[in-house]
């Protein structure tokens, strides 16, 4: 989600596909382990703690901590935070909803993974924005094939987005994984079909939703990290790795195993 200096595209083979697979699903697996304790009265420092252990127990290391001065294992947008929230000793409460975002690097390649989890009882109109950011992400995935290209991606998220009445982030944008946690291309969620570079063989991206129940628009804090919507309205993140495989995107990251814990608290 940050400006890119390298142009190329760095088109992974399947022996580098399923590693990236493995460390997707140390995230996923992580992000699971938040799902069974996230609740009301916990704080996001606590999930970090969490995360960092977790992701270390996998023999793995945490993707977002020292990278570009990031201070914690996983980012926790409360809200109207998009992304980029940092943790905190603040508990959440009744009706929050809580985007986790969280990497890790396992033999050298990154995985990337976010999920936006609601707190208790949620409103319902706060609910179909996270219904509907989830289904934008599905979309997305859908998009990615060969024979389409990157702004085919952007548009389905977009079209599903708007038609609803949201807001779709243009500040910040999905993009190529691998050995370095951004890489080309980057991966907007809107744009126009046919456009953008074409979609091919090996090519691996984080395709990641930021949908605002209002405005686009989106403002920086003083901490240089945490963005939150112009309008104090929610936002909702959703975020998979896929890697194009016989022509056909393949979802490396699950959200199965916060499913599962998710179903046994209810």
């Amino acid at each position: 989600m940050h400006l890119l200096n390298r142009k190329m595209i760095i088109y992974k083979t399947p022996e580098e596909i399923e590693i990236m697979r493995e460390a997707a699903l140390v995230v996923s697996r992580t992000l699971g382990e938040i799902a069974k304790v996230i609740g009301p009265g916990v704080t996001g420092n606590q999930l970090d703690e969490l995360a960092e252990d977790y992701i270390r127990s996998q023999g793995a290391v945490p993707g977002f901590k020292g990278l570009y001065g990031c201070p914690s294992t996983v980012l926790v947008s409360v809200n109207e935070q998009v992304v980029h929230g940092l943790p905190s000793d603040i508990p959440f409460k009744e009706g929050d909803v809580v985007a986790v975002d969280c990497g890790a690097v396992w033999k050298d390649y990154y995985g990337d993974h976010a999920y936006t989890f609601q707190i208790g009882e949620v409103d319902p109109e706060v609910k179909k924005l996270l219904e509907v950011t989830h289904e934008c992400l599905n979309i997305g995935v859908e998009a990615a094939k060969v024979g389409n290209r990157i702004g085919d991606i952007g548009f389905a998220i977009q079209q599903h987005a708007e038609k609803h009445g949201y807001g779709v982030v243009r500040d910040l944008v999905g993009h190529g994984l691998g050995r370095s946690l951004h890489e080309e291309p980057q991966v907007p969620n809107y744009g126009r079909k046919g456009t953008g570079k074409k979609i091919q063989e090996g090519l691996t991206i984080a395709i990641e939703p930021m949908i605002n129940m209002g405005t686009e628009k989106v403002i920086q804090l003083d901490d240089d990290w945490t963005i939150v919507t112009a309008d104090g309205k929610p936002s909702a993140h959703f975020e998979h790795d896929i890697a194009i495989v016989d022509g056909k995107p393949e979802v490396l990251s699950t959200f199965k195993y916060i499913e599962e814990a998710l179903s046994k608290k209810s």
